[in-house]
């Protein structure tokens, strides 16, 4: 086999080498079926028990809280940013939101087009570098719910702490880290991610969901926006993405071996502190983008002092088989991206690169 790239991609990103392996070893005869699970019914007993394991290992890794249900749908994150709206924002509610970046200004300007809207907090005066503080965040009078994201792919921004609601229904888009650390699920109403970073291939987005919430959804939707369609079929109203499906499946006994949600915690703040302390430790040559304290464990962006020194890097990198570097189009500059799947080794060996780069143009 060709030596792997050092995988830095934001998304489709790095997957489980195991997992990659085990999927190649199942591909064309999966359970001596004579076929690949891409090639059944997703009515079938075999796809069906596929479909039902994935669901409750995703429960089980988050403690298995009561009352909880999880969705397999399609359309990605950007989806949700429509459909939770649509389903949750009744007459004389507002929908409330934290502003911290990209992502959330993309589930606000949905949410915008549905019925009324608050920002509730927003960190764009510090131009989405920091996070709002949690006693900052102000809710409306008569609030639907309160959205927020997690971790800002683009900027590099994590929440460590989430707010505490109360009765009014907390929904977290954790596209880009869920799965990454324990969380105390029984806290949101609604957590859902698109797959394609933490916990498989693109192609599913991930609700999991208090079971109330999603048992009756307004009649006037369209059937597939609904999210009792969703609920009442088992992710099976329709043909669902059921490779991707399988993959998640794989993904979460990977995470399962290795310790569940605090063994990759751990891991993923190691290989997080390897890359902040080569940056912080640099005298000035690679600045990080985000106030430490809001620093992200799966987006580490920084700059250099020119935006010729950043493409420099980037192309002496990509010659030492790094790959996924750059940072996002609309805001510059660089960015490692650290999901579960990438390795620590990855990190030491981009660290071993900054080193040597900051030596022969420092």
């Amino acid at each position: 086999m060709n030596k792997r790239a050092y995988n830095f991609n934001a998304g489709p990103a790095a997957l489980p080498l195991e997992v990659l392996e085990r999927a190649q070893a199942e591909f064309v005869d999966f359970r001596e079926s004579g076929m690949s699970i891409m090639e059944m019914s997703h009515r079938g007993a075999i796809y069906e028990s596929v479909h039902k394991e994935a669901q409750e290992r995703l429960l089980a890794l988050l403690g298995n809280p009561d009352g909880y249900k999880v969705l397999f749908l399609q359309g990605g994150a950007s989806t949700q940013f429509a459909m939770i709206p649509m389903n949750f924002l009744g007459q004389g509610q507002q929908a409330n939101y934290v502003m911290t970046g990209s992502w959330a200004d993309k589930a606000y300007k949905e949410a915008k087009l549905i019925g009324e809207t608050h920002i509730a907090a927003s960190s764009e005066a510090d131009n989405y570098m920091s996070l709002p503080k949690l006693t900052d965040i102000s809710l409306s009078d008569n609030p639907a719910y309160l959205h927020i994201t997690s971790n800002e792919t683009i900027g590099g921004t994590q929440f460590k702490q989430f707010p505490d609601t109360g009765s009014v229904p907390l929904i977290c888009d954790m596209s880009s880290d869920i799965l990454s650390r324990p969380f105390d699920m029984k806290q949101f109403a609604m957590v859902y991610a698109g797959a394609q970073k933490n916990l498989g291939p693109s192609g599913v987005t991930v609700v999991i969901a208090k079971e109330d919430m999603i048992t009756s959804s307004p009649k006037h939707l369209p059937t597939m926006l609904r999210y009792s369609t969703h609920t009442s079929n088992d992710s099976l109203y329709n043909t669902p993405p059921s490779f991707g499906v399988y993959m998640i499946n794989e993904v979460l006994k990977w995470i399962e071996e290795r310790g569940g949600l605090e063994g990759i915690r751990d891991l993923n703040r190691e290989k997080a502190a390897l890359l902040y302390d080569m940056i912080d430790g640099s005298e000035g040559f690679y600045r990080g983008c985000v106030d430490a304290g809001n620093r992200s464990d799966m987006n580490v962006t920084f700059r250099l002092e020119s935006e010729e020194l950043e493409k420099a890097f980037i192309k002496a990198s990509e010659q030492e088989g790094f790959v996924g570097l750059k940072g996002h189009r609309s805001v510059g500059g660089l960015r490692a991206s650290i999901y579960n799947a990438v390795p620590l080794e990855s990190c030491k060996a981009l660290v071993e690169f900054m080193g040597h780069f900051k030596r022969t143009h420092g």
